[in-house]
């Protein structure tokens, strides 16, 4: 029997091109029919390996998880943007490759973006998810995540609800 491994570390600057690969899979597949289809390709074209290394450069906490010998997804985190939510950090990205959905590894990848938080003195966290994205909801629902504000944002001519999840210490 084979044992495959998961690790989960910060993104290096040659990490950079892979991430944009995971980033591009990972949103066609989340939001696919809900982010109209050219709105959703200019979103995704912003995010190539140019982006993702200056992203890196700058310092932004993006943790990439193996599994195997494949990046499985990243989480992208670090201070709340959101002023008028009472929490310090914020998860603002945490994607997964389609094909590795449904084993875990989501919520390991969340909990390590966390307890990584934690230590950086950011004890209370929010995510927000399109309000019609029902895997996302459901999972940030299943981590114990609880509604705390509503927001919308536009694609085009969609207008999208959005929900904010928050966990406290």
């Amino acid at each position: 029997m084979k044992t495959v491994t998961t690790e989960i570390r910060l993104a290096r600057i040659a990490d950079a091109p892979i991430v944009a690969e995971v980033h591009d899979e990972a949103w066609r597949a989340a939001y696919r029919g809900l982010i109209p289809g050219a709105e959703l390709e200019k979103l995704i074209s912003r995010r190539g390996p140019g982006w993702w290394e200056s992203a890196i450069r700058k310092g932004n906490r993006i943790a990439l998880l193996g599994f195997g010998d494949e990046v499985a997804g990243y989480a992208n985190y670090g201070r709340n943007r959101a002023k008028a939510l009472s929490y310090d950090g914020e998860i603002y990205e945490l994607y997964l490759r389609p094909k590795f959905i449904g084993l875990g590894l989501g919520r390991k990848l969340f909990q390590a973006a966390r307890k990584d938080l934690v230590g950086h003195g950011l004890d209370s966290v929010v995510v927000w998810a399109l309000s019609d994205n029902d895997a996302a909801v459901n999972f940030y629902r299943a981590l114990g995540g609880k509604p705390v504000a509503r927001s919308s944002e536009t694609f085009g001519v969609r207008s999208l609800d959005k929900t904010a999840f928050g966990w406290t210490a």
